[in-house]
């Protein structure tokens, strides 16, 4: 019997085996095409319910096996999974298509549509309607013949090539590890950090201390290491992943990708693929993020290129270098950091011990949503690090079940995302609840210490929890509007407001405790943390725009006579380049972001949502972090609505007003 075509609430991971997904991913193919044609072969007239209703129902086997291993693909993937997910691409790409392109269901759809006025229908059931009959236009369903088959290609190669760059990034950061054997070599690096590139080695067999690409490993050798060509070695390493001449080269695909994209707009009416994907963002057009991240570019590059050149200064005082390099960036800022703020992360560290912070995290949902959370042992899991809660509230009554996975692995993904197994949704009076799930790649326990996280990590921690508490308080009658299920500028909202929290005594005070004598962290360094929050907040800024606007060139223009990835990239960042450029090194070829996940067009959303979070965290500050009124609002309007209304209008609601950009340049220290 195949476990996954059996019916489960929790995901069955101990009795699923990979041989399991092709087969139970065909079957429920062909179980959701079957729905589907009892929607298209109903004799009825189309309505909301027999049509809009029930094609949002449909599939819904399919979509949970998907989940299933897409999620296990990135947190869990091994060669047979990575090769499963080639063969099943095409599968589901095809499917998708065959709904997109089928006349006679859009008919129906269409009928119901045109019929909207009529209907007395519910905001939410007016989005629903909406957002359907738009998917079908956006994907096709007004072309004609010959167009379709045309569209199915491209997305049938859209969806391999992006699968075959991300198995090329993963191989390329599995493949490089900096093996030391001679103790100098480690100068400057915090214990902790070499107590792990010692377990690392040992591990492998080998002698001496091993750094790899994974964040853990590498981002604390470029902030630490003495070493200069050594913390070179690394930053080169990390930033020719698939721009090396080998098999994982990603130059070719990326130029792909970008012609299907600019081909699939096209065919579809739209001038680009920029112009496509923004239509449905609260950003609504390519224009609109240029002129916005253009007005931040002129506020921050002054204050980034005095940030840069007094890093430049401080450098060449204390060593001589009279040129700063990108891999010189960490080192010497958190030099100057501490210097300035007297703040060391190291210092910091032994008060942020992992089950510490995520009690707090736990605590703070508390106190704001009123959420419990019990760790329990009877859920199934995918791999023995992964922790499992029921989360429930005042009434004992289930919220959600959250799996929480912390650790990096050989077959996990850099970085830090959420994710969800189950979405939340009403059906025959039912409210059925979510299963979200946040995966992140912090420092592992060593013999000798447990799991000590650097402040970083600590906002990583809450800004993925901040999107699951978006999944778990979904409230909504439809899967496709629940929970995080909203315009992609609109989603880092709930994940961003959330980091806040880490930098307020109040909340810091809950959980910042010393893992060996409990002593609460001191007053003085919550006090430093703040202080130091818009440290080098300019740079940040530039940075953080430069990835925006160079992910809006690949796809706001015609691409096709594009024909270097690199010099591309070297106009893109033209106006926010502050170190000199790396000959070896290429930031699309391992931009996963958007060439693998879904942010194409959409890089931009990171900063966008910053407005709306500073602002939002006002809100909070005048009433108080813990204010339930406040905190209330934000749970009706924001977090439990998903995307049954136009973002905007759910923001009004809870704030009062639209958002201004002030709150965040404030808090930046760029006003």
């Amino acid at each position: 019997m195949n476990p996954l075509l059996q019916d489960f609430n929790t995901a069955p991971f101990s009795k699923i085996n990979p041989t399991h997904f092709k087969p139970a991913i065909k079957e429920a193919i062909k179980m959701a095409k079957n729905e589907i044609d009892l929607i298209v072969q109903n004799p009825e007239a189309p309505s909301f319910e027999n049509t809009t209703v029930a094609l949002d129902f449909s599939g819904e086997k399919l979509q949970r096996i998907s989940s299933i291993f897409f999620n296990l693909n990135a947190a869990e993937t091994s060669d047979e999974i990575q090769k499963i997910a080639k063969e099943i691409a095409p599968w589901l790409s095809e499917f998708s298509n065959d709904i997109m392109l089928n006349a006679d269901l859009f008919k129906r759809v269409k009928t119901v549509y045109d019929d909207r006025k009529n209907l007395q229908l519910t905001p939410e059931q007016q989005t629903l309607l909406e957002k359907q009959y738009k998917g079908f236009a956006r994907n096709g369903a007004n072309l004609n013949e010959e167009d379709k088959i045309g569209l199915r290609k491209i997305d049938a190669s859209l969806s391999q090539l992006s699968l075959q760059f991300g198995e090329n990034v993963l191989a390329e950061t599995n493949a490089f590890e900096l093996q030391l054997t001679n103790e100098e070599d480690l100068a400057g690096l915090p214990d902790s950090v070499k107590e792990a590139a010692a377990q690392l080695a040992a591990q492998e067999k080998k002698e001496g201390w091993i750094f790899t690409l994974d964040y853990p490993s590498y981002i604390p050798f470029l902030t630490y290491a003495d070493n200069r060509e050594l913390r070179k070695k690394m930053a080169i390493a990390a930033g020719k992943k698939g721009f090396q001449a080998n098999e994982y080269n990603n130059e070719k695909i990326v130029l792909e990708l970008v012609k299907l994209r600019q081909q699939r707009a096209n065919l579809l009416g739209y001038q680009s693929h920029a112009h496509f994907v923004l239509e449905e963002r609260m950003a609504e057009t390519p224009e609109k993020v240029f002129s916005f991240s253009n007005d931040l570019l002129a506020k921050a590059k002054p204050a980034a290129q005095k940030e840069f050149d007094d890093l430049q200064e401080y450098a060449n005082k204390l060593d001589g270098i009279h040129q700063l390099e990108k891999w010189d960036g960490a080192y010497y800022s958190e030099k100057l950091k501490k210097e300035l703020f007297d703040l060391d992360q190291e210092l910091l560290k032994p008060y942020f011990q992992l089950e510490n912070v995520i009690d707090g995290v736990f605590t703070i949902a508390h106190k704001l949503y009123d959420l419990v959370f019990e760790e329990v042992f009877d859920i199934d899991k995918y791999h023995p690090d992964v922790k499992t809660y029921r989360v429930t509230d005042t009434k004992n009554e289930l919220v959600a079940i959250f799996y929480a996975d912390f650790h990096p692995r050989r077959g996990k993904r850099n970085g830090a995302w959420m994710t969800s197994y189950k979405s939340q949704y009403i059906k025959n009076g039912i409210n059925e609840r979510p299963h979200v799930s946040i995966v992140c790649n912090f420092t592992k326990p060593t013999d000798t210490k447990p799991s000590l996280l650097t402040f970083n990590e600590v906002t990583t921690l809450f800004h993925e929890f901040g999107h699951a508490l978006h999944g778990m308080l979904a409230n909504t009658s439809y899967t496709s509007l629940s929970g995080t299920s909203v315009p992609w500028d609109f989603v880092e909202l709930p994940s961003q407001v959330l980091e806040n929290w880490c930098y307020e005594k109040e909340a810091l005070s809950l959980f910042a405790k010393h893992y060996k004598t409990g002593e609460l962290i001191p007053m003085n360094y919550v006090k430093k943390i703040k202080e130091s929050a818009s440290f080098h907040e300019g740079m940040q800024t530039l940075r953080q725009l430069s990835f925006g606007l160079l992910d809006m060139k690949w796809h706001s223009e015609d691409p096709s006579n594009i024909t270097s990835v690199k010099a591309l990239e070297n106009s893109a960042f033209a106006e926010t380049q502050l170190y000199p450029d790396v000959a070896e090194n290429c930031m699309s070829t391992a931009f996963s972001h958007i060439f693998q996940g879904g942010y194409s067009a959409g890089y931009y959303s990171y900063k966008w949502a910053e407005v709306l979070d500073a602002d939002a965290f006002e809100y909070f500050i005048e009433k108080g972090i813990f204010n339930k009124e406040v905190a209330q609002k934000f749970k009706e309007h924001i977090l439990s609505k998903g995307g049954t209304e136009k973002p905007m209008e759910l923001y009004k609601r809870f704030r009062g007003k639209e958002p201004k950009p002030d709150a965040l340049l404030k808090r930046a220290g760029l006003l």
